[in-house]
């Protein structure tokens, strides 16, 4: 497999940017919308992949696109990307890619850790950097009850404590919050952030599920959440990471431990969003809520080249929209579910 790097005449600092003035330097690709779960929240199908998934080299020469364009950091998402074959060798090659400012690119690899436990050594060693796993609840029945896999908390458990071993580290752990659901796990999550040293982000309930599950009663506010940790062990709220980042920071009264929440519904921080996607089909969406996707995998495959695919990225990324519209009148749940978009 060949090396993917920019063009040498697109390393001068190149910004990507839309019309709302925002830096993009965040990309999330999925390489896969299969599963090996099927957590009741967000899907009732079958395993399988329900869009085509590209090919390693592919993706490489897709993302290489993106890096000289000022892209900066790269998540791999899926579905469960640890299913895909292939991924050691697409880690390597994007280790070896240099952002537009020089320096290497920032890899991170989101997942639900029922793999994690075999493969944490080899990614890292591969130079992936970090790691986020999907873990809805501390409790084995609650936990096992939502991914509806025997053994599962067991196997994730394995998989969080092998990152950390491995140095894929600050382990994050997202947790979704339904409330009636798994809006019980809250205080215990706390405990477990500081007893397994992992920083634990909840996430307000979005509608991207594949049923028609989502209303504004089932979700678990930041202002709730924070209430509760409050009340059992008291919260310091920590400044933001990045102007982008996505999470409200807080660490114990004490100092050990932390958690974040993101809060997409109650506290919308699109004004500062710094991402793009591209699904496991290759088509860019510009915003988790889009209803347009652009297919850019298409273009490549029709014979464009370099220059016209990087025109091509940098028009879809200008109309990025300006915030999505998450509870208002006449708001439209995105053509796939968050399983085929990536997380």
């Amino acid at each position: 497999m060949g090396t993917f790097a920019p063009s040498p005449t697109e390393t001068d600092a190149t910004r990507l940017t839309d019309s709302h003035g925002r830096v993009i330097h965040d990309l999330r690709v999925s390489i896969t919308d299969r599963c090996n779960y099927k957590c009741v929240y967000c899907r009732t199908g079958e395993h399988g992949a329900q869009f085509a998934e590209l090919k390693i080299e592919e993706y490489l020469r897709l993302i290489s696109l993106f890096v000289s364009l000022g892209i900066t950091k790269v998540r791999l998402t899926g579905g469960e990307p640890l299913l895909r074959r292939g991924l050691i060798e697409l880690v390597q090659q994007l280790a070896r890619m240099r952002t537009s400012y020089g320096d290497p690119l920032s890899l991170a690899l989101t997942t639900n850790g029922h793999l994690l436990d075999g493969l944490a050594q080899p990614l890292k060693d591969a130079g992936l950097h970090r790691v986020t796993v999907s873990m809805d609840a501390v409790e084995e029945p609650t936990f096992e009850r939502i991914t509806r896999v025997p053994g599962s908390f067991q196997a994730v458990l394995r998989g969080v404590r092998a990152a950390q071993a491995a140095g894929l580290t600050p382990v994050k752990i997202n947790c979704v919050l339904l409330r009636g659901f798994n809006d019980d796990q809250v205080e215990g999550f706390a405990e477990f952030a500081r007893r397994e040293n992992v920083i634990v982000r909840f996430i307000e309930f979005m509608p991207l599920e594949e049923d028609r599950l989502w209303s504004p009663q089932i979700v678990v506010s930041l202002r709730e959440i924070v209430d509760r940790i409050n009340r059992v062990i008291p919260l310091v709220e920590l400044p933001p990471n990045d102007p982008g980042e996505t999470a409200r920071r807080y660490t114990f009264a004490d100092g050990r431990g932390e958690i974040g929440i993101i809060a997409p519904v109650t506290q919308a921080f699109c004004g500062a969003c710094s991402r793009v996607r591209l699904t496991s089909d290759g088509k860019i969406r510009t915003c988790l809520f889009s209803q347009a996707e652009h297919d850019l995998y298409g273009r490549l495959r029709a014979g464009e080249g370099d220059a016209a695919l990087r025109e091509y990225i940098t028009r879809t990324v200008d109309g990025k929209e300006a915030r999505h519209h998450i509870g208002e009148p006449g708001f439209l749940k995105p053509s796939r579910s968050m399983v085929h978009i990536g997380g």
